[in-house]
């Protein structure tokens, strides 16, 4: 039985046991023998909705099952829309976490556990502030929907094609979202962008088999080294991506962006220690922060071929491929992005080996107004909550279903962070401060209470 903290700054009991059975399910969206994992997630979200108020139900969207929920109806109050994932990364390489990563664990005030920051943490807190108010309240200030889906870490495949099924059950006003990322411990953020994304597997085949690689080494390409060469090319040796007409649709940052993203409470130095590296670098004459919420990126996410296991295997691989990503900004499109890309490729391919380039999921970068009225209503709700002005900041990721919902339904997405730096989403030993629970439950209500009067 996991130790729970009793300072009066840390969530209930109750709620923690819950965080903690909803970290255990090892629901890994890119893994097809974690299915059954995963609709055990969703009937786990279904059962705790139905409990708290809500008429919820595991709809299937042709891929991994969605969480959809209906609080109870109200005439003349707005309509908001809760989104969140309840799918996660897997835990590769799980060698690397402190504890297993399925096995949440509490340490100096943070749980640590796959998926806790990325989005069980957040999107429980949306949840249990949700069945608070009805349970305190009697009533909530809004019509609200709850949308889980069990596809955001691969790309939301089918759930555009279900939004549009369902277009008329997921009418709303507004759209809320805490899948973003704080500027600093308890420090309020609203999130005014994402950044899409464009993803790419680029495969290389030569001989029809592995070589003995000093019996054909030097007369027979390597698929290996012929990949690494197409590779570095992606960019110069300033940083910049040197795909001919990437940077075409890019408009360049005002003197206002930037001097908004200067005056964050984050430096060199908080990322330079957040990461551990030596030293940061990318493209020139942009700050880390421009670097990664309002510039284009390349980035190489896997690199396979040949013999990895111990010792050494003298093989002249017949086969590389590479994974790739591309960070979007406004005005560029996934689709004219990889065409550049996969041209750029084609021009560089060695005539001695074959190449496939496979396409991957893709999203559009995402804008909001923080003026508009459902903006501000957002800003007074975290003033509220955490009792100071956010922070107005550009994120570096993407959430791929953000501009399908503004296409589809019509309804700006409020982005308001609740994983703080050192969250380590994605990596090992993932994590989501205690007291973020608590903050993110009230935040909730905060919310509601806002949008509510906007």
């Amino acid at each position: 039985m996991p130790s729970f903290p009793e300072s009066s700054s840390f969530p209930e009991k109750a709620d923690l046991y819950l965080l903690f059975e909803f970290l255990r399910f090892r629901s890994i969206s890119t893994k097809p023998d974690h299915a059954p994992e995963m609709k055990r997630c969703a009937a786990w979200l279904q059962d705790l909705l139905n409990g708290g108020g809500f008429k919820a139900e595991v709809a299937e969207t042709g891929g991994h099952p969605a969480v959809l929920a209906h609080g109870p109806k109200i005439a003349g109050r707005p309509t908001v829309l809760i989104y969140g994932h309840y799918d996660v990364q897997p835990d590769d390489p799980a060698e690397l976490w402190t504890t297993p990563a399925f096995e949440p664990a509490i340490r100096n005030g943070h749980i640590f556990a796959r998926g806790a920051s990325d989005d069980k943490g957040p999107i429980l807190a949306h949840i249990l502030g949700a069945i608070r108010t009805l349970r305190e309240e009697g009533a909530l200030p809004v019509n609200l929907i709850f949308l889980i889906e069990g596809e955001e870490e691969v790309g939301s495949t089918h759930l555009a094609e279900f939004i549009r099924a369902r277009r008329s059950e997921l009418r709303c006003d507004v759209i809320a979202v805490s899948d973003t990322g704080m500027v600093g411990p308890g420090y309020p953020t609203l999130t005014q962008s994402l950044r899409g994304i464009a993803a790419m597997e680029v495969v290389v085949n030569g001989p029809v088999l592995d070589l003995h690689s000093g019996v054909f080494g030097g007369a027979v390409m390597n698929p290996a080294t012929a990949l690494v060469h197409l590779l570095s090319r992606l960019h110069n040796d300033d940083g910049r991506i040197a795909v001919p007409g990437f940077y075409d649709n890019v408009t360049p940052p005002t003197l206002m962006e930037r001097e908004a993203l200067a005056a964050l409470p984050l430096k060199e130095a908080d990322f330079q220690r957040d990461t551990g590296v030596l030293l940061l670098t990318g493209e020139p004459d942009f700050t880390t922060l421009e670097r990664i919420g309002i510039r284009p990126t390349a980035e190489i996410n896997g690199l396979t071929s040949g013999y990895q296991g111990e010792g050494t295997k003298t093989v002249l691989p017949s086969r590389a491929s590479a994974k790739l990503t591309f960070r979007l900004v406004p005005n560029q499109t996934p689709s004219r992005v990889l065409d550049l890309v996969e041209i750029f490729f084609r021009h560089h391919q060695p005539p001695s080996v074959e190449m496939e380039i496979i396409r991957g999921h893709g999203g559009m970068p995402y804008t909001l107004d923080a003026r508009s009225p459902w903006g501000a209503a957002a800003v007074r709700a975290l003033e509220k909550t955490f009792g100071r002005s956010p922070a107005l900041m550009r994120e570096g990721g993407s959430i791929p279903i953000v501009q399908t919902f503004q296409d589809l339904l019509g309804s700006e997405t409020l982005l308001l962070g609740l994983a703080p730096p050192g969250s380590r989403a994605h990596a090992p030993d993932e994590n989501f401060p205690l007291e973020n629970l608590e903050l993110g439950i009230r935040l909730h209500q905060a919310l509601l209470t806002e949008l509510a009067v906007r």
